[in-house]
């Protein structure tokens, strides 16, 4: 797109400011070491705005990456303050629940390992997978042995539920 349409200058940082991040509208359920996690990040950002803070009184790039670490701290934060933590020690070990480590067979016989956590805790590449995702609520309420489809836009696959685990327990 050409620059003249864009209405941010060349630091990065639109005029009328940062937009703030997207909070879901889902309950922020968390495990233990979601929780662990969000505590860490707001530390990490409480010590990072501190730094910034006084070299952003004469650089313009400080007080942008301030201005960064404001608006995550201020996402980070609601996030922590409306955590609601799961005991993953009273889900019930043969059916798939929020925190479950689950191991399933594709239908072409490969084995792969999910764990269904938190939406901040979420990440697809490791096999961490937010509880309100397509694949996660396929497998939520399974239990061991049972069969379920889950419906993709590239084709619906038939996965079987291999073992349940809940590692934080």
């Amino acid at each position: 797109m050409n620059r003249a349409f864009v209405k941010e200058p060349d630091g990065g940082v639109p005029e009328e400011g940062l937009p703030e991040r997207q909070v879901s509208d889902h309950p922020n359920y968390v495990t233990p070491s979601g929780l662990r996690q969000l505590e860490g990040k707001v530390g990490e950002l409480e010590q990072r705005r501190l730094e910034l803070r006084e070299a952003a009184k004469d650089d313009g790039l400080a007080q942008e990456q301030l201005d960064f670490v404001d608006r995550d701290l201020r996402y980070f934060t609601l996030r922590l303050e409306s955590a609601m933590p799961v005991d993953v020690g009273h889900q019930p070990r043969r059916m798939v629940k929020f925190g479950a480590a689950v191991t399933v067979k594709e239908g072409g016989g490969a084995t792969r390992a999910f764990r269904i956590v938190g939406e901040d805790e979420a990440d697809p590449n490791n096999g961490l997978l937010s509880y309100v995702s397509p694949l996660a609520a396929t497998l939520l309420d399974a239990r061991v042995g049972a069969t379920v489809r889950w419906r993709r836009p590239a084709g619906d696959r038939q996965l079987t539920i291999e073992a349940i685990d809940y590692p934080d327990a």
